[in-house]
């Protein structure tokens, strides 16, 4: 199936460059001149990625990208720009983009970056057990309120790849050192109350979700 992609620019004649060059790329497009068009968008279907200009009028692509991830948005976005240099890509990745791309750029090189984000975001998003997120490269823990951001999950380096294996997919047995395993399983257990770590005996650990007894099914006792 192709990928579906939200072009946000306020620049008619780009928007319609991106938009057919994407097209012949078998993505299927849709298009927003702003980000309150882009909002609106988002609330009714759902996207692979974003392309999203960060001088936009009204809302800039920063701040709209910043309410996203506040919402806890994951789709991946690829920030478009005409201010170059290392501290803007800092700002843009800071705010949660995913690949930062400076005009003017050429069609192929946004193409390939569109298609690493896509594939990264789904080795990473196909079975993320409830309350979890996955997101520029971190964990955070989904807020209870919609109106209020996810927290991040402080992991250590070798803590997040031993996440990153236990839920790609949940269920698959992951090696790991002891104390590693004990120090995430703490950490999940002080934050979330339906998934655990479970040592599956001279193979590694394995994520579950616990089944509560209101949750059991017809006939099951504790």
């Amino acid at each position: 199936m192709n990928k579906t992609v939200l072009i946000i620019d306020d620049d008619d004649m780009l928007r319609n460059t991106l938009a057919r060059g994407l097209r012949d790329a078998a993505f299927n497009t849709v298009c927003a001149p702003d980000a309150e068009t882009g909002d609106k968008i988002l609330a009714r279907i759902s996207v692979d990625a974003i392309v999203l200009d960060r001088m936009l009028g009204g809302t800039d692509g920063l701040s709209f990208l910043k309410q996203l991830r506040a919402r806890g948005c994951t789709t991946p976005v690829i920030m478009l720009t005409a201010m170059a240099g290392p501290e803007n890509a800092i700002d843009g990745l800071s705010c949660g983009a995913n690949d930062y791309l400076a005009k003017p750029f050429q069609l192929r090189e946004l193409i390939l970056r569109l298609n690493n984000i896509i594939k990264n975001h789904d080795d990473n998003n196909h079975e993320m057990p409830d309350g979890l997120i996955f997101t520029d490269n971190e964990f955070f823990i989904a807020p209870i309120n919609a109106a209020d951001a996810p927290r991040l999950l402080a992991l250590s380096g070798e803590e997040k790849r031993l996440l990153q294996n236990l839920v790609s997919p949940i269920g698959n047995t992951v090696p790991a050192a002891p104390m590693v395993a004990k120090r995430l399983r703490n950490k999940l257990n002080g934050v979330l109350s339906d998934i655990d770590i479970i040592t599956v005996r001279g193979r590694g650990y394995r994520l579950v979700r616990i089944i509560r007894p209101t949750e059991r099914t017809n006939g099951e006792t504790e």
